[in-house]
């Protein structure tokens, strides 16, 4: 079988190109969108993030602010600033670089954006109507997944599902998103047992455990698409994904590379929901 490389870069490129225009149409009203990151600490992968993050809204005509706080920030401190951002008109997206730090509560930092700036779309408000089939964000990585799917014309209406980790910004959210598309979706997590016998039932297959490898192609049907949302390094110290890329070929009809597949995508969505909250502003 020839496997397809699914290319997440060139759609992101399409998808960012066509948020240009929105963006030009909505400065020319006046209101140029505005997106604030707040980075704690010093760990490196959530540094690269947000360089990215703020260089693709710079290439998009989207403001960027970035708040930097050291590691023993005061949570206080931290609440206060989201507090002013929620107020500040010029900014229509939040965003906090996840994981914080120990000492600062996760849930409650997130709570305090407003949800209407929650571009990341974490606020349980968010997840709430994402719950119910009406959300106002889409979190972003699962809205890439949806994107890359849809891309490449892939039927998900009746198909069988597996979505490897139940995390609340992938897991989760994609299989709710998966579920109101018509799908049959079985979510597998660090407790189950004999991963293989999911994996092999899969018509679509989403990883997103954070693990090397944790996926052979020995564990797939023949003809299955796969969606790798893991970013790790090896024992090369190479960037590869959760999917062992190289086993998969000949058995996957198609397949997202690591890097240059779901990443990609989940910025340019970061992207279209601050377009979306600044268009929303206007009366």
């Amino acid at each position: 079988m020839n496997t397809k490389i699914i290319d997440g870069l060139k759609l992101s490129k399409e998808i960012r190109s066509n948020l240009k225009i929105r963006v030009d149409n909505l400065c020319s009203k006046n209101i140029v969108p505005g997106l604030a990151v707040i980075l704690v600490g010093d760990n490196s992968a959530s540094q690269v993030y947000v360089r990215n993050k703020i260089k693709a809204c710079e290439n998009t005509g989207i403001l960027s602010i970035e708040k930097k706080y050291p590691e023993n920030v005061n949570e206080t401190e931290l609440l206060k600033t989201i507090e002013e951002l929620n107020k500040n008109s010029k900014i229509h997206g939040i965003l906090v670089q996840l994981p914080l730090p120990s000492h600062i509560n996760t849930y409650k930092v997130i709570k305090t954006i407003d949800p209407k700036k929650d571009v990341d779309g974490f606020h349980v408000i968010n997840a709430g109507l994402l719950m119910i089939g009406k959300p106002m964000f889409l979190p972003c990585t699962p809205y890439g997944i949806m994107k890359l799917l849809e891309s490449e014309k892939i039927n998900i209406k009746g198909s069988e599902t597996v979505v490897i980790g139940a995390s609340n910004i992938v897991g989760k959210p994609i299989a709710m998103m998966l579920l109101q598309k018509g799908a049959t979706v079985t979510i597998c997590n660090s407790k189950t047992k004999d991963l293989s016998s999911h994996t092999k039932k899969a018509d679509i297959l989403i990883v997103a455990t954070g693990k090397p490898n944790i996926v052979e192609g020995s564990m797939i049907k023949t003809g299955a698409i796969l969606i790798d949302v893991g970013i790790n390094r090896n024992e090369n110290n190479k960037i590869c994904g959760d999917i062992n890329f190289d086993s998969t070929i000949g058995i996957a009809s198609a397949i997202t590379p690591v890097p240059g597949g779901v990443g990609p995508m989940t910025i340019a969505m970061l992207l279209t929901n601050t377009v979306e909250a600044a268009e929303k502003t206007i009366v």
